[in-house]
Protein backbone atom coordinates (compact mmCIF):
# COMPACT_ATOMS: atom_id res chain seq x y z
CA UNK A 1 0.00 0.00 0.00
CA UNK A 2 1.24 3.62 -0.66
CA UNK A 3 2.57 5.38 2.03
CA UNK A 4 0.42 8.44 1.62
CA UNK A 5 -2.28 6.35 1.51
CA UNK A 6 -1.78 4.61 4.69
CA UNK A 7 -1.59 8.02 5.95
CA UNK A 8 -4.82 9.22 5.02
CA UNK A 9 -6.33 5.78 6.44
CA UNK A 10 -4.52 6.30 9.18
CA UNK A 11 -5.59 9.41 9.86
CA UNK A 12 -9.69 8.86 9.72
CA UNK A 13 -9.26 6.11 11.70
CA UNK A 14 -7.86 7.98 14.09
CA UNK A 15 -10.34 10.37 13.27
CA UNK A 16 -13.42 7.84 14.10
CA UNK A 17 -11.76 6.43 16.72
CA UNK A 18 -11.74 9.90 18.46
CA UNK A 19 -15.70 10.04 17.91
CA UNK A 20 -16.54 7.28 19.02
CA UNK A 21 -14.80 8.00 22.44
CA UNK A 22 -16.07 11.22 22.41
CA UNK A 23 -19.49 10.01 22.38
CA UNK A 24 -18.99 7.43 24.87
CA UNK A 25 -17.10 9.36 27.36
CA UNK A 26 -17.22 12.81 26.51
CA UNK A 27 -14.50 15.12 25.50
CA UNK A 28 -12.38 15.81 28.50
CA UNK A 29 -12.23 12.27 29.80
CA UNK A 30 -11.10 10.98 25.92
CA UNK A 31 -7.73 10.17 26.46
CA UNK A 32 -5.09 10.27 23.61
CA UNK A 33 -3.59 6.62 24.20
CA UNK A 34 -7.15 5.44 24.43
CA UNK A 35 -7.96 6.89 20.97
CA UNK A 36 -4.47 5.36 19.59
CA UNK A 37 -5.59 2.24 21.01
CA UNK A 38 -8.47 2.09 19.86
CA UNK A 39 -7.72 3.13 16.23
CA UNK A 40 -5.31 0.39 16.79
CA UNK A 41 -2.08 3.07 16.03
CA UNK A 42 0.40 4.06 18.33
CA UNK A 43 0.67 6.77 20.37
CA UNK A 44 3.57 7.86 18.02
CA UNK A 45 1.03 7.96 15.14
CA UNK A 46 -1.40 9.80 16.62
CA UNK A 47 0.84 12.48 17.49
CA UNK A 48 2.35 12.60 13.74
CA UNK A 49 -0.89 13.75 12.51
CA UNK A 50 -2.77 15.57 15.57
CA UNK A 51 -0.29 17.52 18.07
CA UNK A 52 -2.80 17.57 20.55
CA UNK A 53 -6.74 16.66 21.90
CA UNK A 54 -7.60 20.25 20.98
CA UNK A 55 -6.08 19.66 17.16
CA UNK A 56 -7.72 16.13 16.91
CA UNK A 57 -11.41 17.61 18.34
CA UNK A 58 -11.25 20.32 15.41
CA UNK A 59 -10.10 17.19 12.77
CA UNK A 60 -13.68 16.02 14.15
CA UNK A 61 -15.22 18.86 13.30
CA UNK A 62 -13.55 19.24 10.20
CA UNK A 63 -14.98 15.80 9.02
CA UNK A 64 -18.25 16.51 10.30
CA UNK A 65 -19.19 19.77 8.49
CA UNK A 66 -17.55 18.12 5.52
CA UNK A 67 -20.42 15.40 6.04
CA UNK A 68 -22.97 18.15 6.11
CA UNK A 69 -22.01 20.08 3.97
CA UNK A 70 -21.96 17.39 1.63
CA UNK A 71 -25.61 16.56 2.67
CA UNK A 72 -26.50 20.03 2.13
CA UNK A 73 -25.32 19.94 -1.68
CA UNK A 74 -27.79 17.17 -2.62
CA UNK A 75 -30.49 19.96 -0.78
CA UNK A 76 -29.34 22.71 -3.22
CA UNK A 77 -29.64 19.77 -6.23
CA UNK A 78 -32.52 18.39 -5.57
CA UNK A 79 -35.47 20.04 -8.02
CA UNK A 80 -38.26 19.53 -5.52
CA UNK A 81 -39.95 22.78 -4.02
CA UNK A 82 -38.83 23.43 -0.66
CA UNK A 83 -41.18 21.60 1.72
CA UNK A 84 -40.49 18.40 -0.04
CA UNK A 85 -36.62 19.13 -0.68
CA UNK A 86 -36.40 20.29 3.49
CA UNK A 87 -38.47 16.44 3.68
CA UNK A 88 -35.63 14.80 1.82
CA UNK A 89 -32.72 16.90 3.84
CA UNK A 90 -34.01 15.55 7.16
CA UNK A 91 -34.39 12.04 6.44
CA UNK A 92 -31.13 12.04 4.48
CA UNK A 93 -28.99 14.03 7.84
CA UNK A 94 -30.89 12.33 9.95
CA UNK A 95 -29.82 8.44 8.80
CA UNK A 96 -26.67 9.70 8.12
CA UNK A 97 -26.60 11.17 12.16
CA UNK A 98 -27.48 7.70 13.39
CA UNK A 99 -25.29 5.61 11.02
CA UNK A 100 -21.74 8.31 11.19
CA UNK A 101 -20.49 8.85 14.47
CA UNK A 102 -17.94 10.86 13.54
CA UNK A 103 -21.08 13.37 11.90
CA UNK A 104 -22.95 12.69 15.16
CA UNK A 105 -19.67 13.46 17.76
CA UNK A 106 -19.35 16.84 15.63
CA UNK A 107 -22.66 17.94 16.42
CA UNK A 108 -22.04 17.04 20.13
CA UNK A 109 -19.19 19.20 20.13
CA UNK A 110 -19.54 22.23 22.69
CA UNK A 111 -19.42 25.65 20.55
CA UNK A 112 -16.59 27.02 22.65
CA UNK A 113 -14.46 23.59 21.84
CA UNK A 114 -15.49 23.64 17.90
CA UNK A 115 -17.17 26.28 16.67
CA UNK A 116 -19.23 25.89 13.50
CA UNK A 117 -22.12 23.14 14.72
CA UNK A 118 -23.72 24.42 17.73
CA UNK A 119 -27.54 24.73 17.17
CA UNK A 120 -27.04 28.70 16.85
CA UNK A 121 -24.49 28.02 13.69
CA UNK A 122 -26.90 25.23 12.35
CA UNK A 123 -30.29 27.73 12.63
CA UNK A 124 -28.46 30.26 10.66
CA UNK A 125 -26.87 27.76 7.84
CA UNK A 126 -30.10 26.01 7.25
CA UNK A 127 -32.42 29.31 7.22
CA UNK A 128 -30.68 30.75 4.74
CA UNK A 129 -30.45 27.66 2.83
CA UNK A 130 -33.73 27.18 2.55
CA UNK A 131 -34.62 30.55 2.07
CA UNK A 132 -32.71 30.63 -0.85
CA UNK A 133 -34.23 27.03 -2.20
CA UNK A 134 -37.83 28.69 -1.64
CA UNK A 135 -36.19 32.01 -3.78
CA UNK A 136 -35.18 29.69 -6.63
CA UNK A 137 -37.95 26.68 -6.72
CA UNK A 138 -40.80 28.14 -4.26
CA UNK A 139 -42.29 26.48 -1.09
CA UNK A 140 -44.29 23.87 -2.75
CA UNK A 141 -47.22 21.17 -2.16
CA UNK A 142 -48.28 19.82 1.00
CA UNK A 143 -45.84 17.24 1.61
CA UNK A 144 -47.87 13.82 2.95
CA UNK A 145 -51.16 12.78 1.31
CA UNK A 146 -53.71 12.87 3.13
CA UNK A 147 -52.34 14.61 6.39
CA UNK A 148 -51.68 18.18 5.33
CA UNK A 149 -53.96 21.01 6.13
CA UNK A 150 -55.54 23.42 2.89
CA UNK A 151 -55.71 26.77 2.43
CA UNK A 152 -53.86 30.01 2.92
CA UNK A 153 -51.05 30.53 4.53
CA UNK A 154 -48.89 33.66 5.72
CA UNK A 155 -45.92 31.53 4.27
CA UNK A 156 -47.47 31.91 0.57
CA UNK A 157 -46.92 36.20 0.63
CA UNK A 158 -43.72 35.72 3.51
CA UNK A 159 -41.33 32.84 2.59
CA UNK A 160 -39.09 34.17 5.75
CA UNK A 161 -41.70 32.65 7.87
CA UNK A 162 -41.95 28.76 5.85
CA UNK A 163 -37.47 29.21 5.99
CA UNK A 164 -38.25 29.75 10.17
CA UNK A 165 -41.06 27.55 10.11
CA UNK A 166 -38.97 24.45 8.52
CA UNK A 167 -35.84 25.53 9.71
CA UNK A 168 -36.76 25.35 13.46
CA UNK A 169 -38.76 21.62 13.13
CA UNK A 170 -35.48 20.19 11.65
CA UNK A 171 -33.33 21.45 14.37
CA UNK A 172 -35.44 20.67 17.35
CA UNK A 173 -36.31 17.34 15.54
CA UNK A 174 -32.25 17.21 15.72
CA UNK A 175 -32.34 17.99 19.63
CA UNK A 176 -35.16 15.75 20.27
CA UNK A 177 -33.25 12.42 18.76
CA UNK A 178 -30.42 13.03 21.09
CA UNK A 179 -32.32 11.90 23.79
CA UNK A 180 -34.41 9.11 21.65
CA UNK A 181 -33.69 7.94 17.94
CA UNK A 182 -37.14 7.21 17.35
CA UNK A 183 -37.40 11.23 16.22
CA UNK A 184 -35.03 10.57 13.56
CA UNK A 185 -36.61 8.03 11.94
CA UNK A 186 -37.54 8.37 8.28
CA UNK A 187 -41.60 7.65 8.84
CA UNK A 188 -41.59 9.89 11.74
CA UNK A 189 -40.29 12.36 9.43
CA UNK A 190 -42.47 12.20 6.66
CA UNK A 191 -45.45 11.74 9.09
CA UNK A 192 -44.74 15.21 10.20
CA UNK A 193 -44.21 16.63 7.05
CA UNK A 194 -48.01 15.14 6.21
CA UNK A 195 -48.86 17.53 9.09
CA UNK A 196 -47.44 20.74 7.43
CA UNK A 197 -50.12 22.99 6.08
CA UNK A 198 -50.26 24.00 2.10
CA UNK A 199 -47.40 26.12 1.26
CA UNK A 200 -47.17 27.05 -2.42
CA UNK A 201 -46.05 30.02 -4.79
CA UNK A 202 -42.63 31.52 -5.78
CA UNK A 203 -41.03 34.54 -3.88
CA UNK A 204 -38.42 37.35 -4.91
CA UNK A 205 -35.12 38.44 -3.69
CA UNK A 206 -37.40 41.36 -2.63
CA UNK A 207 -38.89 38.87 -0.05
CA UNK A 208 -35.05 38.20 1.69
CA UNK A 209 -34.17 39.98 4.62
CA UNK A 210 -30.27 41.76 4.70
CA UNK A 211 -27.74 39.74 6.72
CA UNK A 212 -27.89 41.79 9.55
CA UNK A 213 -31.89 40.83 10.02
CA UNK A 214 -31.47 37.06 9.78
CA UNK A 215 -33.10 35.72 12.56
CA UNK A 216 -31.03 33.80 15.37
CA UNK A 217 -33.70 31.38 15.67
Amino acid sequence: MPTQHRAIQSRQALIRSAAETFLEKGVPAAGMVEISRRARLSKGALYFHFTSKDDLTLAVRDAALATLNEIEEGFQRSPEPLTAAVRDFTVELFDRVQSDAVLRAGLRLRPETAPGLDIHALEQRWYALFLDKAVTCGTGEPVGVGGGLTGPHPSDAEPRRTAQLLTSIVVGLLHLGGGDQTWWDAEAVTGLWGLLPTVSGRVTTADIPAPAQVPAG
